[in-house]
């Protein structure tokens, strides 16, 4: 039998019904973190690139 994978944020078993999540709760909290920008990819640019904001370096997102 495979092993599944733990909830990603938490690390309890998932629930097939919240895959890949151990409860609706944690389910909510990843959407949370998507919609309020939680995660990003990292971005480097090179010298002399211009971000969409007119910048030439990326703005603090904390």
């Amino acid at each position: 039998m495979a092993r599944s994978k733990p909830c990603p944020l938490c690390g309890k078993p998932p629930v097939a019904a919240f895959s890949p999540f151990c409860s609706q709760g944690c389910r909510d909290r990843d959407l949370l973190q998507w919609l309020g920008e939680g995660y990003a990819i990292p971005v480097r640019t090179l010298p002399g690139e211009e971000h969409e904001d007119g910048l030439d370096t990326p703005r603090d997102r904390d």
